[in-house]
């Protein structure tokens, strides 16, 4: 039912447009590229579109998914604790300092920028005697997201040219994305996904504790760094491909949970499929809501995981009182 889902909401996006186009000639177009405008929008803009956010709706909600389940945090998101703002600083610095202009280039800075994030957050959440909490998680995330906003936002200002590529791309948008794109981050989604999913049951074992965890047969630390090592291709290539997308993979994993229950070997499988889907209809929706204009899906995720966020909080809030 999740994939007929998905491959619905897939012919959605390739079909609903600010150009109006009947089904029937969508349909056509799908199979024959006759170099009509119908067809050069359907293959040029909106199947570009649509894979874009194939894979970067798969690897946000598959990373938010790893990342609650690797830091015990029902409220780790990439997002949230700061690891796209890790990516997004990179990738400005890569365009201000190295004058990087495609989505190739971006995906390295991206890498780094999301690696340096994530170790950042865990050396201030677990600083001092007491051992790393969510709380703390989130505390140090706000912390580091702000900074590097404070970096970013330095950054553009004093360069003009900087600052007119990179806010096209900071908002978190699928438009204008070209094949080539696909192509070049495809690698690193698949490598990452792969490597997420293989964790699933390790990751069962880690959501026991570190003693249960090792005492079932688990390696606790090569768990955690081949997790990182996912978490950071998926994020990295997402934030290359889309620029900072937020609540996704906050979201999805709390939605799938519902269902699959905690088991990871569920969890996983069913965030990489279901955040697509998440992503793709907060794409159309942002196509419809101001035709023949767009609203970019990183505003449109925003408006929708804000209220979700707000209710985990305060229900986390209710479980403590």
């Amino acid at each position: 039912m999740a994939v007929g889902l998905l491959v619905l909401v897939c012919l959605l996006s390739i079909a609903v447009g600010a150009r109006s186009i009947p089904l029937p000639e969508v349909w056509q177009a799908l199979w024959t590229r006759d170099g009509s405008t119908e067809s050069l929008v359907i293959h040029d803009l909106r199947i570009p579109r649509t894979l874009i956010g194939l894979g970067v709706g798969a690897a946000l909600g598959l990373a938010g998914a790893l990342m609650q389940a690797l830091t015990r945090n029902p409220l780790a998101d990439p997002g949230l604790l700061g690891i796209n703002l890790g990516a997004s600083a990179a990738v400005v610095i890569g365009i201000g300092w190295f004058g990087v202009g495609s989505a190739s280039g971006y995906v390295w800075f991206a890498f780094v920028g999301a690696a340096v994030a994530s170790v950042l957050l865990f050396l201030l959440g677990s600083a001092g005697r007491r051992a790393a909490t969510p709380e703390r998680l989130v505390l140090s995330g706000v912390a580091i997201s702000a900074v590097l906003s404070a970096f970013i936002s330095t950054l553009i200002l004093l360069d003009s040219k900087t600052f007119d590529q990179f806010r096209y791309w900071v908002v978190g948008a699928l438009a204008g994305r070209k094949m080539e794109t696909v192509y070049e981050l495809a690698p690193f989604l698949l490598v990452g996904i792969v490597l997420a999913l293989l964790l699933s049951r390790a990751l069962n074992a880690v959501a026991l504790g570190e003693e249960a965890g090792r005492a079932l047969g688990a390696n606790i630390g090569r768990t955690r760094f081949f997790g990182a090592i996912a978490v950071t291709l998926l994020c990295g290539a997402a934030t290359a491909a889309a620029g900072p997308i937020g609540f996704v993979g906050l979201a999805v994993p709390h939605m799938v949970r519902g269902f699959t229950g905690p088991d990871q070997r569920w969890l996983l499988p069913y965030s990489t499929i279901l955040a697509p889907v998440l992503l793709l209809s907060a794409d159309i929706l942002g196509r419809v809501l101001l035709a023949p204009s767009e609203l970019e899906v990183g505003v449109v995720t925003a408006f929708l995981g804000a209220p979700v966020f707000i209710l985990l909080v305060r229900r986390r809030k209710l479980v403590a009182a």
